[in-house]
């Protein structure tokens, strides 16, 4: 029997390098092309690499990322950018009769008032967070119209994951393009080697986040590539629990090795006050993330370490 071809979109993000990693992803033919080999921006360079390629699935993890003060000065670019890399693929895909694709959207796509853990049915259910509103669209565009295809040709299997926020080795560390993670362990690395004896916190630290480490949404792809049949349409990927920023900031500090104090700026955006996603799904499926916060974070240092050293 021949080895199924998977295509990565995103190769050289985070997430799509955290796959390509991941052990499991020995067993199959993987095609990983660079944003010069496939332009998504583009449909038809997109329809015509699928036609050359063949892929048997396709796992879409491409976009333009950013933290909110990225999301918060580039609306036009959040919102059009991945409309079209998500509309390209998946049109090209249908077109070109790829007919398994794993799309790995956003847990922005909820609704920002809504009750916590937010379950799948909640999505267009009200009003979207400002700060990363053009990001959530795009990622809404893209699962519904994996959706409306199944709904037409119920032999395409388009599915959608929907993580929670994520963390880990390849993250961006540059203030300016960074989330919250990764942002942290730069602020803390930076008072520990500079002497600073405070780092700022945005708002009062209170709100709550739900993050987790890249390898395990690594992990939850591979199985899901394995066996696609089993994997629900739609369904979070995540810890089923959260903690507050003021926590993330005490345990990256714990790991760096920092002792200094935290101030916060209460005049400063914060974003929602919870986003925790239900895993009811995701544990009827069979599956649950293994890297703890503290794990997660020491691996992302070193990775960061790492990367000043190079």
């Amino acid at each position: 029997m021949a080895t199924a071809r998977i295509l990565v979109t995103g190769a050289r993000g985070m997430v799509g390098k955290n796959i390509l990693e991941h052990p499991g992803m020995a067993q199959w033919d993987v095609l990983a092309p660079s944003r010069d080999e496939l332009d998504l921006s583009d449909f038809t360079a997109t329809r015509q690499y699928l036609e050359a390629n063949r892929p048997d699935m396709i796992v879409h993890s491409a976009g333009l990322v950013g933290g909110i003060h990225a999301n918060m000065s580039r609306p036009v670019d959040f919102l059009v950018n991945n409309i079209d890399i998500g509309r390209n693929i998946i049109m090209a895909a249908r077109e070109c009769g790829v007919r398994r694709l794993l799309n790995l959207a956003s847990s922005c796509m909820y609704p920002r008032n809504a009750a916590n853990p937010l379950t799948e049915d909640l999505i267009l259910k009200g009003e979207l967070e400002p700060t990363n509103e053009g990001y959530a669209l795009a990622k809404i565009f893209s699962t519904r119209l994996c959706e409306y295809i199944v709904r037409e040709q119920p032999d395409f299997l388009y599915k959608t994951f929907i993580p929670c926020n994520l963390y880990g080795r390849h993250d961006k560390f540059d203030p300016e393009k960074s989330h919250l993670i990764p942002a942290i362990i730069h602020k803390v690395h930076t008072a520990k080697v500079t002497g600073q004896e405070t780092v700022e916190i945005w708002g009062a630290g209170t709100a709550r986040r739900e993050f987790m480490y890249a390898g395990d949404i690594a992990d939850a792809v591979i199985r899901a590539l394995g066996n696609f049949d089993s994997v629900p349409a739609l369904m979070n990927v995540g810890l089923g629990h959260d903690f507050t920023i003021n926590e993330y900031y005490a345990v990256a500090a714990d790991v760096i090795g920092w002792q200094g104090r935290f101030v916060h700026d209460l005049d400063k955006p914060v974003g929602m006050q919870q986003k925790l996603v239900s895993t009811t799904r995701q544990t009827a499926w069979g599956w649950q993330p293994a890297t703890s916060l503290r794990d997660g974070i020491s691996k992302t240092y070193q990775f960061y370490l790492a990367t000043l050293a190079s």
